[in-house]
């Protein structure tokens, strides 16, 4: 049996650039045949009240993936990821594979490089891929701390998209795609 997934997905209530609450994301992506989602909101300086540490903001970090989960039901997979950004750059990485319980514990992740982040990421057990590595101020990451790239996001231009695959086929990483966005054909067809 296929399964289909959306890999990068930000909701309305957490991620500043997430336009729809989590509730109206499971039955959009149910109702055109999707098995599940990751959510994987912004962990970023963007993200949480200035001059506040992400550990005394874990309930509103994870707000959006507890309130899908809620309304998924039986038929449907949530899992818990995260878009970690580090200060004082553009870079995005998606981490897969992480838990409620790994956030509240883990103190402050945007203070890692990607050594340390390749680090954290095998000892724990997480895949560690870089999102959207061709926009305007993105550096790549050498891809010996990558398991994967991301190499279709919706927010990206083609030309991009297709240097990401490129890049990713060279460098021998796993690579996916990803909406980010609910396309119209999706809010369409869940009418």
């Amino acid at each position: 049996m296929p399964y289909k997934y959306e890999l990068h997905c930000h909701t309305g209530c957490t991620s500043r650039c997430g336009r729809v609450e989590p509730e109206r994301i499971v039955e959009l992506y149910k109702n055109v045949g999707y098995s599940g989602i990751v959510v994987t909101d912004h962990y970023s300086p963007m993200t949480f009240t200035p001059n506040w540490s992400p550990q005394k903001q874990v309930d509103f970090y994870l707000n959006g993936y507890r309130r899908m989960k809620k309304a998924a039901g039986e038929d449907f997979t949530v899992l818990l990821g995260m878009e970690l950004r580090h200060y004082a750059t553009a870079n995005d990485y998606l981490i897969y594979g992480i838990t409620e319980e790994f956030i509240q514990g883990a103190g402050n992740l945007m203070m890692k490089g990607a050594d340390k982040m390749r680090e954290f990421c095998d000892e724990n057990g997480f895949l560690l891929f870089q999102a959207h590595p061709f926009r305007p101020f993105i550096t790549r990451c050498n891809p010996k701390y990558l398991d994967g790239v991301e190499v279709y996001n919706g927010k990206t231009p083609k030309r991009e998209n297709e240097r990401a695959e490129k890049w990713a086929r060279e460098s021998s990483k796993l690579w996916f795609q990803a909406l980010i966005f609910i396309p119209k054909r999706i809010l369409r067809e869940a009418e």
